[in-house]
């Protein structure tokens, strides 16, 4: 039996970072949420939120780009498998996009409850 050596690390990384890049290429949804994270991120620096502010929000954009990948993935792999409508694929498919939608909406709530007060405050209407 002969057992195959893994890649080196640095080759390891450059295959995530290729994941990473063609999703934000290929998926409308990633770039979507990449631009909500550069806006909340020139929100951020323009309210001057706070140090676990910034965690929050730094968490928040990792599990939502994250499970959009997730979501890809699933999808990618799922369209490999079979062309056909199946019950199962559209099940799999289905589910995937739906942990992406509740971390989004999640994460929008936490947005709100970290920025609304502080733009408010920032335009003086509190």
């Amino acid at each position: 039996m002969t057992v195959k050596k893994k890649d080196p690390l640095k080759k390891s990384f450059g295959y995530a970072f290729e994941g990473i890049m063609t999703c934000i290429k290929k998926e409308r949804n990633m770039k979507i949420h990449c631009v909500f994270t550069a806006l909340v991120v020139l929100a951020g620096i323009i309210l001057g939120i706070s140090a676990t502010e910034w965690c929050i929000c730094l968490t928040l954009f990792g599990l939502v780009m994250a499970l959009e990948l997730v979501n890809t993935s699933v999808e990618a792999v799922v369209d490999l498998v079979t062309e056909e409508r199946k019950p199962l694929a559209k099940i799999a498919k289905d589910t995937a996009a739906g942990a992406v939608l509740i971390a989004a909406i999640m994460a929008a709530i936490a947005g709100g409850i970290i920025f609304v007060p502080k733009g408010l405050a920032f335009l003086g209407i509190i």
